[in-house]
């Protein structure tokens, strides 16, 4: 299994949720203390994406072959393609003595679950499935079809999202700043450094 470290901290939410920039945010704010846990995925880069940096991009024979293996802690299938996150991934943030971060789809949360890892878990929610549709829409990243399977699948992690024991707490992202502000709350009552001693409130205050 992967070393033993800090609690990770997942983040979930739909496409368009918001999650990955609250991740941005936090790991800008504190880049000494938190670690991003770069999944693999066999979909191609989007614009200005890198790899290695975003994801590592990969194909299904290879990543098929790596998960037979058992080198990968959860693999999910979106929009038909694989995703997922390895151990090496997770080990190389724990090395650091860094907090964990992931951020992955529901059935990997289902995974992560059941390991050892005792990560923390948040669900990111979107003000309302409209709202959803207008952010997924001015990417303007996706075919018509796929943009409809993105929503439906958007509604059944909402529904996942909101059933009572699945995340330690649901930030409603309808103002950034609130969010993030709820997300640094959660994770400065929760997250504790034992090496240092500190929490993420008192880390921001010594600097």
């Amino acid at each position: 299994m992967v070393q033993k470290g800090p609690r990770p901290l997942v983040l979930c939410g739909p496409s368009g949720s918001g999650k990955s920039t609250l991740l941005k945010r936090l790991l800008k704010e504190f880049p000494d203390k938190f670690g991003f846990s770069v999944s693999h995925t066999t979909r191609g880069p989007r614009p200005g994406e890198k790899d290695g940096v975003h994801y590592h991009f990969t194909n299904k024979d290879e990543m098929t072959a790596a998960v037979q293996r058992g080198e990968f802690i959860e693999t999910a299938t979106f929009s038909g393609n694989m995703y997922g996150t390895s151990k090496q991934a997770v080990d190389d943030v724990r090395r650091t003595g860094k907090i964990c971060v992931l951020d992955i789809e529901i059935e990997g949360v289902k995974q992560v679950k059941k390991t050892d890892l005792n990560p923390l878990l948040v669900f990111v929610m979107p003000p309302s499935i409209e709202e959803l549709e207008r952010r997924l829409r001015a990417r303007n990243t996706e075919q018509e079809d796929a943009l409809k399977k993105r929503l439906e699948t958007a509604r059944k992690e909402i529904q996942f999202g909101q059933e009572q024991g699945n995340f330690h707490i649901i930030i409603l992202n309808d103002n950034l700043d609130k969010a993030y502000s709820e997300l640094r709350e959660f994770i400065s009552t929760n997250v504790e450094d034992k090496e240092q001693g500190d929490t993420v409130e008192e880390a921001k205050e010594d600097k």
